[in-house]
């Protein structure tokens, strides 16, 4: 018996609160949410929603929260933000690329994390901030 074949092999999702279109690329070269706040140099996605959700609930701007279903243009690779020392083994399945990401759909609906978690989530942030303790992604 040979098995169907289904349209997805993984599904990946990207967090933010830019307004996006189906087609469009995420493309390196926009402001960070994170780190230094420079031009990233890299883009960010997973294979779980919660790291998605991360993403979106902790996005610079007071746009509306958004988790896109996105697909990789070309290699993507372990955030080592996560997976070199918090999360050895990649357990978020967090990832980044230089190559582009293809927008191909969007969730809806989604529940969010605790308001008291993301609340301390930031205070984190910004206590590494205060440390001056960099993302490895603004290497």
């Amino acid at each position: 018996m040979q098995a169907n074949p289904t349209p997805f092999a993984q599904s990946y999702f990207h967090g933010t609160k830019a307004e996006l279109k189906l087609g469009e690329l995420i493309q390196v070269g926009n402001q960070s949410n994170f780190g230094e706040r420079k031009n990233a140099k890299y883009i960010f996605l997973s294979a779980t929603m919660d790291a998605a959700i991360w993403g979106a609930e902790l996005a610079i701007g007071e746009g509306h929260k958004r988790i896109y279903i996105v697909e990789p243009t070309g290699p993507i690779e372990d955030d080592p933000d996560l997976t070199d020392k918090k999360f050895p083994g990649n357990p978020t399945k967090s990832y980044r690329s230089i190559h582009p990401f293809k927008v191909i759909g969007e969730l809806i609906t989604w529940q969010g994390h605790p308001i008291e978690q993301v609340n301390a989530m930031k205070a984190a942030l910004a206590k590494l901030k205060e440390q001056n303790i960099n993302s490895l992604n603004d290497k």
